[in-house]
C-alpha cells in the first residue's frame, strides 16, 4: 500500500509561480517513478510531467520551459515548480506513483486545486 500526500495548491495571478509537493509513504521500496497529472473541468485527466523508468523526464508541450519536476529521495518527495502560470493551467493537480514490477501499479494523491486568475 502506498499513500501520497499533496500540498502547495492555491490561487495565483497570471505570470505568477507556485510549487507543488507530494510526499510518498508505505510500500515504496519497489522500482517506481513519480509524476504529475492535471484535470480541468469538463476535460480528461492529462499527464503534465513525470520521471521515466529510463532515468529521464517528460513534459507535456503545454508546460515545457515553464514547469520543472524534481525530487528529494531522502524525503520520498517529488515537486512541481510552476512558473509563468496561465489561466489555462487552472486544474486539479494529482500526484502519481507507478510501480514497474508490482500490481497494482498505479497510486494517486487526493488532488490539489490550482487556480490562475486575475
Amino acid at each position: 500500500q502506498v499513500q501520497l500526500v499533496e500540498s502547495g495548491g492555491g490561487l495565483v495571478q497570471p505570470g505568477g509561480s507556485l510549487r507543488l509537493s507530494c510526499a510518498a509513504s508505505g510500500s515504496i521500496f519497489s522500482i517506481n517513478v513519480m509524476g504529475w497529472y492535471r484535470q480541468a473541468p469538463g476535460k480528461e485527466r492529462e499527464l503534465v510531467a513525470t520521471f521515466t523508468f529510463d532515468g529521464s523526464t517528460y513534459y507535456a508541450d503545454a508546460v515545457k520551459g515553464r514547469f520543472t519536476i524534481s525530487r528529494d529521495n531522502a524525503k520520498n518527495t517529488v515537486y512541481l515548480q510552476m512558473n509563468s502560470l496561465k489561466p489555462e493551467d487552472t486544474a486539479v493537480y494529482y500526484c502519481n506513483l507507478r510501480k514497474r514490477w508490482a500490481r497494482p501499479s498505479d497510486y494517486w494523491g487526493q488532488g490539489t486545486q490550482v487556480t490562475v486568475s486575475s
